[in-house]
């Protein structure tokens, strides 16, 4: 079975960031210059030399956007369902080392949290878990859906990476997307920030996105944790990746989403700063190199950076966002995953969406639609049978 591991094994990180950073003033205008950008543009776009045309990058990344999803900005809202873990991470405030209390919601503290969520306008959650394949698996993640599904007409998860069949599990419950991150694509820093449990798979991980692809979900969002190692070489593979995806399973959307490391229970330094005009560029760089790809910019980032962020690619956010299972209501003392850094609430970025002459969209799916594609694709087979 082709998976995505075989392109990647194709490529050497080193060579890949010393082409970043060998990146002319020259390529960075031919990759400007062009209607339609290829990899190669992208990597110039990304690299250093490319700082100085930022200013250029913004205005065509905001033509792009405008284009291809209008004036309108995507409105989601996290629901961390359980901080257990089995995992040691060692940037994660989940991570099994950490002497914390473990808390996974029962489905009357759930139903609570949705109904905290619903009144404050969001009809898109996104549900997150750590790793804990006992407690926290498919099942349980069944029966979350279950409960909740009445109440979004978009629900996504962010949760262990899975097997295809559970994958189509959630798909047959109403999954619309599934977000999962390498986190880094350098195999031997991996390995050092991944000690021990099943995400320290390198390989599996690396492989999850074609499972998802295979189950048929409408929606992967990737990305890196910016922070772990060069941002550049990193992002050029997240790329890599999301461009054989889209070549694959082509009829599944794709997001990328841009976290960088924040403050939690016994996180690491980053080892690699990208300052907010780094995070500028790169959004940029995705923008010009493909038009349809969501952009989602979470409340890890300050209140100035997202304000201004939006006209430059950006397609959706989170708001109001809380990081611990029953945050919201239940119990507003359990472990983050971490600080989020723009803590106003829902109604106050929605506000401000609004007088940046944007559109805060609470809804831009149904699964009605998926549903009623089904029933057509079963009457066309029929006539055609």
């Amino acid at each position: 079975m082709n998976t995505f591991k075989s392109v990647f094994e194709q490529y050497d990180w080193n060579t890949i960031q010393s082409k970043i950073y060998a990146s002319s003033a020259q390529q960075v205008e031919q990759a400007l210059a062009k209607s339609k950008r290829s990899l190669d543009d992208f990597l110039a776009l990304i690299s250093p030399a490319a700082q100085p045309y930022l200013e250029q990058m913004a205005q065509i990344s905001h033509e792009l956007t405008k284009k291809r999803f209008g004036k309108t900005i995507q409105m989601y809202a996290p629901l961390y369902l359980s901080n257990e873990c089995q995992n040691i991470c060692t940037y994660c405030g989940f991570s099994l080392d950490n002497k914390i209390k473990r808390k996974t919601l029962t489905d009357s503290e759930i139903k609570l949290e949705v109904e905290a969520l619903k009144k404050t306008g969001f009809d898109h959650v996104l549900l997150v878990t750590g790793e804990a394949n006992y407690t926290v698996n498919i099942n349980y993640f069944l029966n979350a859906i279950e409960q909740i599904k009445n109440d979004f007409s978009i629900i996504s998860v962010e949760v262990q990476p899975l097997s295809q069949e559970e994958y189509e599990s959630l798909h047959d419950a109403g999954v619309y997307s599934v977000l999962v991150y390498q986190e880094t694509y350098h195999q031997e820093v991996y390995k050092k920030y991944h000690t021990k449990g099943k995400k320290s798979n390198f390989d599996f991980r690396l492989e999850t996105p074609d499972r998802i692809g295979k189950a048929g979900i409408h929606k992967i969002g990737l990305g890196v944790l910016l922070g772990l190692e060069d941002w550049r070489t990193d992002s050029f593979f997240n790329a890599l990746h999301l461009d054989y995806l889209q070549k694959t399973y082509w009829q599944t959307k794709y997001s990328v989403s841009f976290p960088r490391l924040r403050p939690a229970e016994g996180i690491i330094e980053p080892n690699f700063i990208m300052d907010d005009k780094d995070l500028a560029q790169l959004i940029c760089a995705y923008r010009l190199w493909n038009e349809d790809l969501e952009i989602s910019i979470s409340t890890r980032e300050n209140e100035k950076f997202r304000n201004n962020i939006i006209p430059l690619g950006t397609t959706s956010m989170s708001a109001g966002s809380k990081t611990n299972p029953g945050g919201y209501v239940v119990d507003l003392q359990s472990l983050e995953q971490f600080e989020i850094s723009d803590e106003r609430s829902s109604a106050e970025i929605a506000e401000m969406i609004t007088q940046k002459g944007y559109e805060p969209v609470w809804k831009d799916w149904d699964r009605t639609f998926s549903q009623r594609s089904k029933v057509e694709s079963l009457k066309e087979n029929t006539v055609f049978n």
